[in-house]
């Protein structure tokens, strides 16, 4: 499959939006209702594409993941937990369509994720991923992010990751 990956520009909302929605849906089958379960809205896109680096994936199926880089901190990030560095970024709202996880996109799309965090420039990437089930963790851990912390966050349970650039 030829995936090419770009920035998301104000047209994609709608897609991100359903490929948000379609990515909660899954889990909230999989693994019941949970902080996961919340649908995404074209609004919500529209201010991380102002606020943010929303990175889309696309191939002949059309939009097929995304993620949003930023410079301004998550609700949920404590940085006591990281390390000491000057510009880091912060990785939030990641999916890939359900029917095409573990093909490697999402791999693909962490590894621009850094190219792009170092011509920024920054010196991290710093992420929080539900301590459960549901939860991507060991992903992460599998494309060289380091866990810093556990926390709970508003009664859910979260785990800190970071890799230094």
């Amino acid at each position: 499959m030829s995936v090419k990956l770009e920035p998301a520009t104000p047209d994609d909302a709608a897609a991100l939006a359903a490929l948000r929605t379609a990515v909660a849906e899954h889990l909230t089958r999989q693994y019941g209702t949970g902080p996961w379960s919340s649908a995404s809205s074209e609004k919500g896109v529209l201010y991380h594409l102002r606020t943010g680096r929303v990175l889309v994936a696309r191939s002949e199926h059309g939009l097929i993941a995304s993620l949003t880089l930023a410079t301004r901190k998550p609700w949920a990030i404590d940085k006591t937990y990281f390390s000491d560095c000057q510009k880091p970024l912060y990785l939030t709202d990641m999916a890939v369509r359900p029917d095409l996880q573990r093909s490697g996109i999402g791999r693909r799309c962490l590894e621009e994720a850094q190219r792009i965090a170092r011509e920024w420039p920054a010196d991290a990437i710093r992420l929080d991923a539900f301590d459960a089930a549901a939860g991507a963790g060991d992903f992460y851990r599998k494309c060289g992010f380091r866990e810093v912390g556990r926390v709970t966050y508003r009664n859910t349970p979260l785990i800190y990751f970071e890799r230094l650039l």
